[in-house]
């Protein structure tokens, strides 16, 4: 099965609050995701949007059908951190750690879901297969 990649590197914004719109994509179709994304009132679902087009674009130069595709594979890794001070009190300073986000997607196509199994390896028995469940007897143990 093909799959296709994008990635986005170093995001200005923090890692913690792109996988709140990432969790929201994981593991859905894309055309469902590209509409949703739409909605969602974060900073983060612009860029996030780009990139899973992207991965679609990429998606028809290895000539994978585009119809049936889902995100397998979406990640959010820590990028570079900018380290930046405030002033504080008695002339000492207290660090500030800009963050920012590396996001790995992986498009893939959809395996067909059997709602009920394959029907050509699933056998069914008659009643003449089975055979009949022997009881046995429990001793009843009496406590002295």
């Amino acid at each position: 099965m093909k799959t296709a990649q994008a990635t986005l590197r170093n995001f200005r914004q923090a890692p913690r609050k792109m996988r709140m719109v990432v969790n929201a994509v994981r593991g859905k179709k894309v055309t469902d995701v590209l509409v949703n994304l739409d909605f969602i009132a974060k900073k983060a679902s612009l860029p996030v949007k780009n990139l899973i087009l992207s991965a679609l674009a990429n998606a028809k130069n290895l000539d994978i059908p585009t119809e049936n595709l889902i995100i397998k594979t979406i990640k959010v890794d820590g990028g570079s951190i900018m380290y930046r001070r405030r002033l504080a009190a008695r002339g000492s300073a207290h660090p500030i750690r800009k963050r920012t986000s590396s996001v790995y997607i992986e498009l893939g196509e959809s395996e067909p879901k059997h709602r009920y199994g394959n029907k050509k390896s699933e056998a069914k028995a008659t009643i003449e297969e089975v055979e009949p469940i022997k009881k046995s007897r429990t001793k009843k143990i009496l406590k002295k």
